[in-house]
């Protein structure tokens, strides 16, 4: 009898362990979707309409430039791919357009440019020109823009929508190490989620109870160390999780079912506080599912209520 008691509350734990704290999750959520968008940007024409959803990228297509994808990078967009097509029930189609953006059409489109060398900041500023001619997103006429990080993304709202462009650095070997394998996954996976979501960077000053988020980030000085380095890889490795966390499949579930107009309003908060169990259960499932694992860190840490 005892035996079996002891095995019943273990089961009671382990099921209240896999059952991340409500007001953790609510916090994260406020914290990178209860943000105002503001430009700093001089010269920019400020009338532009805003408009922030993370559903507004839903069924837009992928259009890549610049470098073919290396493998790695292939298996990870696809992969992300079917999450988004789970997620929000929509497929983004993709395709390779070679080395300018001006072939990935006027459609509803992400533009991903691939790089392995060094910043690719010419080709940078000619997309950008670009999409703000298609969009008339307002910016300066001529502008050069520089890379500034292995991966950026950046979103422009215009008069005729809005332009999202990322640019990442992806493996120059046909077999990289570990190292390199698990930096480019990391770099690429949190530009498409952030993009995709509208998810904003988080400051994690303390991260001795351990990351929820991948969109959480510790302060790193990396100023003086190349982008291929081994030491610049590991440092940013070291700064946020390698992969996805519970928390972000959580919020992907959340950013798609949310009848709000805007996910940055109050309103969004508040639909994740009443639809926390069955949101959480659909992100349980996909946990579950074999197909998303190599996008999941399972280094994150998941705050639990257990019951006593």
């Amino acid at each position: 009898m005892r035996y079996i008691l002891l095995q019943i509350t273990l089961l009671v734990a382990f099921a209240g362990a896999l059952h991340a704290d409500k007001r953790d999750y609510i916090q994260l959520a406020q914290q990178g979707w209860g943000y105002e968008l503001r430009s700093t940007m001089l010269g920019r024409d400020l009338a532009m309409p805003v408009h922030i959803n993370g559903r507004d990228l839903v069924g837009a297509a992928l259009c890549v430039v610049g470098e073919r994808p290396h493998p790695q990078t292939l298996a990870v967009l696809n992969t992300f791919r079917e999450l988004l097509k789970h997620s929000f029930g929509h497929p983004t189609p993709m395709r390779y357009a070679g080395p300018s953006a001006r072939d990935c059409g006027t459609g509803r489109t992400v533009v991903l440019r691939l790089y392995s060398g060094y910043p690719p900041n010419s080709d940078l500023s000619a997309d950008i020109n670009w999409l703000s001619e298609v969009h008339q997103l307002g910016l300066p006429e001529g502008r050069a823009y520089l890379v500034t990080s292995p991966a950026m993304a950046q979103t422009f709202f215009g008069r005729r929508g809005q332009g999202t462009h990322i640019v990442v650095k992806q493996p120059a070997h046909d077999r990289p190490g570990k190292l390199e394998k698990d930096f480019h996954k990391s770099i690429l996976l949190e530009e498409l989620f952030q993009s995709f979501t509208f998810g904003m960077d988080i400051l994690l000053i303390d991260k001795s109870a351990g990351f929820l988020s991948k969109l959480q980030e510790t302060p790193v000085k990396l100023q003086r160390l190349p982008w291929s380095s081994h030491d610049f890889m590991r440092a940013l490795l070291n700064s946020n999780p390698s992969g996805l966390c519970a928390f972000d499949i959580f919020m992907m579930h959340a950013v798609a079912q949310s009848p709000v107009d805007q996910t940055i309003d109050p309103g969004f908060i508040d639909y994740i506080d009443r639809q926390y169990d069955r949101l959480w259960a659909q992100t349980d499932e996909t946990l579950a599912d074999p197909q998303f694992a190599a996008l999941i860190d399972e280094g994150c840490t998941t705050s639990v209520s257990v019951p006593r």
